[in-house]
């Protein structure tokens, strides 16, 4: 029975990965452009899976780290030239995951509440410094005149080259974490998860574990910080707001907390619900009150689906053959 689960969640998500590989040989401009940021969302889902469903650390302030990621690239990023992807990059990452080092230095003395909320200051004090500062370029944010390049290697002005450059690094944060995940730094995370007082006993000091979760987690979060900045060429302060954290909550509640590829399939889930319920020539005059909508769909999954969407077929199975749902195993690759 484990095989089989294994299987399946590898056959799923090789699906994904090839499906969205095969994408632009169909997809229009708006399309490819819709799914490109959807990509990034997941990237930046999964960096919140990372702390939330694997580590059992309901963090409030993730867009902080994401939105420092974005400016890092466009404040570093020549005004007159294409800067250099090699330096730009590993830079946004770096100031993400070190920002993240100095909140989680700092949040993980506390727990429960205190730690949401703690995190959410954090996040706040970073969206101010950008929206009341020139530093950011206060409200009207800062634009991204080029987009940085890898010599004539790699040009990230063309839009197919950045959707696979995004898909890249989809792929490859999927990879990393599930490695991770099922390495011992995984097992104790989720040890932490369960039951941190335990661990503690069993000899496990939980606090560095615990703070290199939070700082990877924030360095992914920079990856995709940096992503979308090179996508739209324009930053904000938004970008950092606490709507988009707890849209990022969302994403992977939708999806399936303890599941990578749940991260993935709700930031999916989540932006489409999005547009659809935006689009006028569905919804007429009601398409401005899109949250209405999209917050009552997203009540009745998480009633009908309580583990997500990625039990639905699970429920499905139930409901058709009325046999006893499988045990939701703990696999990494998931």
């Amino acid at each position: 029975m484990m095989d089989k689960l294994f299987s399946g969640k590898l056959l799923f998500v090789g699906l994904l990965f090839v499906g969205l590989a095969l994408y632009p040989l169909v997809a229009s401009s708006y399309g490819l452009d819709l799914v490109s940021k959807i990509m990034i969302y997941a990237i930046l889902a999964m960096s919140l899976e990372l702390l939330v469903g694997s580590t059992g650390l309901v963090c409030f302030g993730q867009a902080a780290f994401f939105g420092i990621g974005a400016y890092i690239a466009v404040m570093l990023s020549p005004e007159s030239e294409s800067g250099h992807l090699l330096w730009l990059l590993p830079a946004s990452i770096l100031a993400a995951a070190v920002y993240a080092l100095f909140v989680g230095a700092l949040s993980l003395r506390t727990k429960g509440v205190y730690f949401i909320m703690v995190t959410l200051a954090f996040a706040q004090m970073a969206y101010y410094v950008v929206h009341d500062t020139k530093l950011g370029g206060g409200t009207d944010g800062i634009y991204l005149y080029f987009k940085p390049t890898l010599g004539s290697i790699l040009d990230l002005n063309h839009p197919q080259v950045l959707y696979f450059f995004t898909w890249v690094f989809l792929v490859w944060t999927f990879i990393f974490l599930a490695i991770l995940l099922g390495s011992h730094f995984g097992r104790v995370l989720a040890g932490i998860r369960i039951n941190e007082q335990r661990m503690r006993a069993s000899g496990f000091s939980t606090y560095p574990y615990k703070l290199a979760a939070f700082v990877t987690s924030g360095g992914i979060a920079g990856l995709a910080g940096f992503l979308f900045a090179v996508k739209d060429g324009f930053v904000n302060p938004e970008m950092m707001s606490w709507h988009l954290s707890g849209a990022l909550l969302i994403m992977i509640i939708l999806g399936g907390l303890g599941h990578l590829r749940g991260a993935i399939i709700g930031a999916f889930a989540f932006v489409f619900l999005q547009e659809f319920f935006k689009s006028s020539d569905i919804f007429g005059a009601f398409a401005k009150h899109w949250q209405l909508g999209l917050g009552f769909t997203i009540i009745a999954c998480v009633a009908v689906l309580p583990k997500g969407l990625v039990g639905l077929p699970e429920v499905l199975r139930k409901r058709l053959y009325g046999g006893r749902p499988s045990s939701d195993a703990h696999i990494v690759l998931k």
